[in-house]
């Protein structure tokens, strides 16, 4: 028995007899009894109950503490909880990043759709009970957050999204600027360059089956200005000039139909690839805080984007998609970088550090091949930040089968909540430019090879085609405004 059990013991057989020697005398006192009889008070048996119960609570508390060797915590010292040390039973599907899909479920999409993609590898064909039995290196190489999910609700969205067009986009009238409202007449001209997308979703929306021709059916409007042809415009231009002419189009959209004074614009959107299309909400406060922007800018350090509510548009050059990739294995170069350095510190940092490593292909200005041929050589191509966060770097990596190493903080990447990046991208932190050598030779071969696997199977994400098909940039895009329509769309 412990000290502290003994203890309790002295004092409550002291308190006990207290109390019945005092209740005996007391009881002498007002009714004297024959000494023959010496029957005890009913508080002894009260006392000795207390006592014996106590005893054995104390009893079993020291035997507990013994057998589960439960350290003595003395309440005179401070102590922490370390949570590294708590360890939590395990959880269904705690994080999404980690779950992976079966097998491709067969297509029953509409005509737009090209039949559905290849099985994965039977390795990582998995269910949950099993999950444990799966080797490790195969268990982590999906590229996706979780395919199976994200497939039934994109079928769900091919058969019931509805996107309403407003006339301006398909009406040959002889307005002076048309043209602003129309899709442009020669999307795959190489000069679009950096405005490539703006340009084919307008083509691939009205080309596809989300669209409609009854607004009632609609759960978003579209809003058909491109912020491109504004720009090139002499007659407009300036980020003044556009935004008070975007401002007048949504005053007369607002008089002409009731859609948007319905939702104050909240289920309404535009698209474009311009920096300059963020200023061109600054005059209407609805556009600007309510309707969603579909956008190559998507920099949540910006003015104006606003991550729950706005898209991140991947920002793709026209160009053909028939040439095959250069395997691993003649891949010479570790990194490869081209660009300019005047509007970007971080550029300028990277050429001062690396420009002169044998291990990279680090350039400014003109390089001493063609700028394509960086990326098939290379195994590595950087994403740097420059006068915006966005460039067309990452999308071109991909296309050329080489792994984006992404060095911009505060960057929305497109269809994050679809693509696992970090299955076949690297992200660095801005202020890590020093570590960029020593962070990619210690990817191992095999995590090299898994990354490059990825990136052939997210290829396709980052395609346009003049009609939709398949799980191109359209529908991925198409896909991240279905996830807001709940938010934005009215009740029918």
């Amino acid at each position: 028995m412990t000290l502290a059990t003994q203890a309790v013991e002295r004092a409550c057989f002291a308190y006990c007899s207290k109390m019945i020697v005092s209740e005996e005398q007391e009881e002498e006192e007002r009714c004297p009894k024959p000494k023959q009889h010496h029957s005890r008070p009913p508080s002894l048996y009260l006392c000795l109950l207390l006592f014996t119960v106590l005893v054995a609570a104390l009893f079993i508390v020291t035997i507990s503490s013994l057998l589960t060797s439960s350290p003595h915590i003395d309440s005179t010292h401070n102590f922490d909880l370390h949570f590294s040390e708590i360890k939590f039973p395990p959880e269904r599907n705690r994080n999404p990043t980690l779950s992976h899909s079966a097998t491709f479920p067969p297509s029953s999409f509409t005509a737009d759709l090209a039949p559905p993609l290849p099985p994965l590898p039977q390795a990582v064909i998995m269910s949950e009970p099993n999950i444990k039995a799966v080797d490790t290196t195969m268990e982590e190489s999906g590229p996706y957050h979780n395919w199976q999910l994200f497939v039934e609700d994109f079928k769900e969205m091919m058969h019931n999204f509805k996107i309403y067009v407003y006339p301006d986009a398909t009406k040959q009238t002889q307005s002076q600027f048309d043209p602003i409202f129309l899709p442009h007449q020669n999307p795959f001209d190489p000069k679009l360059g950096n405005y490539f997308s703006e340009h084919m979703f307008k083509l691939s929306l009205l080309q596809s089956s989300l669209l409609t021709l009854h607004p009632q059916q609609a759960h978003l409007f579209f809003l058909p200005f491109s912020i491109n042809l504004l720009r090139n415009d002499p007659r407009v231009h300036s980020e003044a000039s556009i935004s008070e002419f975007v401002s007048q189009y949504i005053t007369r959209i607002r008089s002409d139909f009731t859609f948007w004074n319905a939702s104050a614009g909240a289920n309404h959107f535009y698209v474009y690839c311009h920096s300059v299309g963020r200023e061109a909400a600054s005059k209407f406060l609805d556009l600007r805080n309510n309707a969603i922007q579909v956008t190559c800018s998507s920099s949540y350090f910006q003015r104006y984007y606003v991550t729950h509510k706005d898209v991140a548009l991947p920002q793709v050059w026209p160009r053909s998609n028939d040439q095959p990739l250069t395997p691993p294995d003649a891949r010479h170069k570790l990194v490869y970088f081209s660009g300019r350095i005047q509007n970007s510190r971080i550029r300028q940092e990277l050429i001062a550090v690396w420009g002169n490593d044998s291990y990279m292909d680090i350039f400014f200005g003109s390089t001493p091949f063609p700028y394509e041929e960086g990326f098939r050589r290379s195994k590595y191509c950087l994403h740097v930040k420059g006068y915006e966060v966005n460039t067309a770097r990452v999308s071109d990596s991909i296309h050329y089968g080489c792994i984006p190493v992404i060095i911009s903080n505060y960057y929305d990447l497109p269809f994050a909540n679809v693509l696992n990046w970090s299955k076949f991208s690297v992200i660095i932190n801005q202020g890590e430019i020093a570590f960029i050598k020593k962070r990619l030779l210690s990817i191992t071969r095999q995590m090299y090879l898994d990354m490059y696997q990825n990136l052939c199977q997210v290829r396709k994400h980052f395609l346009w085609h003049k009609t939709p098909r398949g799980f191109d940039s359209f529908h991925m895009t198409a896909y991240q405004l279905w996830l807001r329509r709940s938010m934005h769309s009215l009740s029918h």
